[in-house]
């Protein structure tokens, strides 16, 4: 069983969408309130749909955003954010939302890349690379020495898979630094780098040492500063480990596996997986990177093509988020926690996020699937 699983889910890739035009708008900062063009009876139906679902899967709590042309339309808290104390899930309530991390984290390669700092070619290991000797590899290792930060990005390293011998699942008393020291020395790679698609929570937990080399900065301050923030995403934090040590409003998680959510160390997840948000932040950060004409865009057209254009490797994942047909999303699993965020063609995003994980089911897959029938609801979303 995969403790963090971010893969895309598969009903997302079959959708398929028609571009909506967003000419005439006011520019607006991202999810900037707007009167709702959703009547009280289409809300209540998307409400069903969402109260059936969770229902059906035994969700405690979750909360889900949408915002229509630039604009959050639908923003609604449902069911506990704790049992313990009986408090209700409210659009303010902070969430893990594991693998999202990655692509904030490709966001912000790419402010590096647009800064003159970084290259998506610099290699990141060995002589003459990004970390230079600062991590030891073995005399022959030929393979390491050839990672550049774009085959981090792409998964393209071909090994350090989020299987049960996932690296950034080793003893949580280690740090970051710790754990990139060990495996590159005694796990290198056995296939040469940008041939196969393996998705690494790993390879974004060195991107987040990228970070930190090229700006001098810790990971999240560098993120929040340069990306976050810009985008109107101010409430996004690195989380902690355990329950005790929770962010004010930030809710409770419940498995429904073998594993305890607060046995991991999330915050040693940081790049991969260890950011908190709100559903409406994570809305925002879209907005603000998604291409559409409602919103001004923090990053420039190439910069954009180029981290939603997947590689010969995998035709549905690019650099940081899964596409297919106009669509980028990425889906997020831990121990108490599914999450999912898509920017859609038809001029949509929203995020949805959940205190609870079935391994090995369709809670995720059904969780995609719930988005897009609410989306469906509205006429003027149509």
């Amino acid at each position: 069983m995969t403790i963090d699983q971010g893969l895309v889910t598969r009903r997302a890739l079959m959708k398929g969408a028609i571009v909506l035009g967003a000419a005439g708008l006011a520019p607006a900062m991202p999810g900037e309130a707007r009167a709702s063009n959703v009547s009280d009876k289409e809300r209540g139906r998307m409400m069903s749909l969402a109260e059936g679902f969770m229902k059906r899967h035994k969700v405690p709590g979750m909360s889900v955003c949408i915002a229509h042309n630039g604009h959050i339309q639908f923003s609604e808290g449902l069911g506990l954010a704790s049992r313990e104390d009986n408090q209700p899930v409210t659009p303010d309530s902070l969430f893990r939302i594991a693998s999202l991390s990655k692509p904030i984290t490709s966001v912000a390669i790419y402010t590096l890349v647009e800064k003159g700092l970084l290259k998506t070619s610099d290699r990141v290991f060995g002589r003459d690379s990004l970390f230079g000797s600062h991590y030891a590899l073995k005399p022959d290792d030929t393979l390491t020495p050839e990672i550049t930060v774009d085959h981090l990005l792409t998964h393209t390293v071909g090994a350090w898979t989020n299987d049960n011998r996932d690296p950034m699942f080793i003893d949580p008393a280690w740090t970051a630094d710790m754990v990139i020291r060990s495996i590159l020395y005694h796990e290198p790679p056995t296939a040469k780098p940008g041939r196969k698609y393996a998705y690494s929570n790993f390879g974004y937990c060195i991107l987040g040492r990228v970070i930190e080399k090229v700006t001098g900065k810790s990971y999240e301050a560098y993120v929040r500063e340069a990306v976050l923030q810009p985008s109107g995403a101010t409430g996004l934090r690195i989380g902690a480990n355990t329950a005790a040590e929770r962010a004010p409003g930030e809710v409770r998680y419940y498995p429904t596996d073998d594993w305890d959510p607060y046995s991991i160390n999330v915050t040693r997840m940081d790049s991969h997986g260890g950011w908190i948000a709100t559903a409406p932040d994570l809305v925002r950060f879209m907005l603000s990177y998604d291409r559409f004409k409602s919103v001004p865009d923090l990053l420039t057209a190439e910069s954009t093509k180029a981290m939603t254009t997947p590689t010969k490797a995998n035709q549905h994942y690019a650099r940081g988020w899964g596409v297919n047909r106009g669509n980028w999303f990425h889906s997020g699993e831990l121990p108490g926690t599914t999450t999912i965020m898509v920017r859609a063609a038809n001029g949509l995003c929203w995020a949805a996020l959940a205190n609870t994980r079935k391994a090995n089911s369709s809670l995720g897959a059904d969780m995609d699937d719930l988005i897009w029938k609410m989306t469906q609801q509205p006429r003027a979303w149509r």
